[in-house]
């Protein structure tokens, strides 16, 4: 009898593979228990090469969900950034930072504050190239002109001195030409 195919596998399914292929369990076994099917679980198993991801943590100089919690607090005591930072030891620029990305001192919620830097914080980042169809014909018609990337760097900067989505590093263009997981320009070169 067939399984109906699930969606996803969620972050404890996740684990729980994990957990099993530590302890010598079979993919049959494991799908079986997890009532997935067999390939979902050798791909997640292959995708790694059979080693578990390291778990995610936080970096120590990252804000905590403490300290967002006190920003929030602080924000609608009405105290500036600065006797925020003050209470909390951090500099200034990191705390309105924190506020400005959020939201601003009206919308900002830690909690939310916090997921946010959570999501943002995973890697790899999806390639700039490659979610920004226009500008990877434009970087893609200059390269085939024998433009470097530093030219097409500054002459994106001309071209669009306002519109920071059509603007890019002379590294990322390099990036996207010769990493092997990026390649984004291949097709177009």
């Amino acid at each position: 009898m067939k399984r109906q195919a699930k969606p996803w596998l969620t972050s404890t399914q996740k684990g729980e593979i994990w957990k099993r292929w530590r302890a010598a369990e079979s993919v049959s076994e494991i799908s079986r228990a997890l009532e997935r099917e067999v390939g979902s679980v050798h791909r997640m198993l292959a995708k790694r090469g059979g080693i578990a991801p390291p778990p995610r943590k936080r970096s120590p100089r990252a804000l905590t969900p403490e300290e967002r919690e006190a920003i929030s607090r602080g924000l609608s005591a009405n105290w500036s950034s600065n006797r925020i930072a003050a209470s909390l030891n951090r500099a200034p620029s990191t705390i309105s930072r924190e506020i400005e990305r959020n939201g601003g001192p009206i919308k900002y919620r830690a909690q939310q504050a916090d997921a946010n830097a959570w999501k943002s914080a995973l890697r790899p980042k999806a390639c700039a190239l490659s979610n920004r169809a226009r500008l990877r014909m434009l970087v893609a018609s200059k390269l085939k002109q024998q433009w470097a990337p530093a030219q097409i760097s500054g002459w994106l900067k001309r071209q669009f001195p306002v519109n920071k989505l059509m603007q890019l590093s002379h590294e990322t263009i390099y990036r996207s030409l010769y990493v092997q997981a990026r390649g984004v320009l291949k097709k177009e070169l």
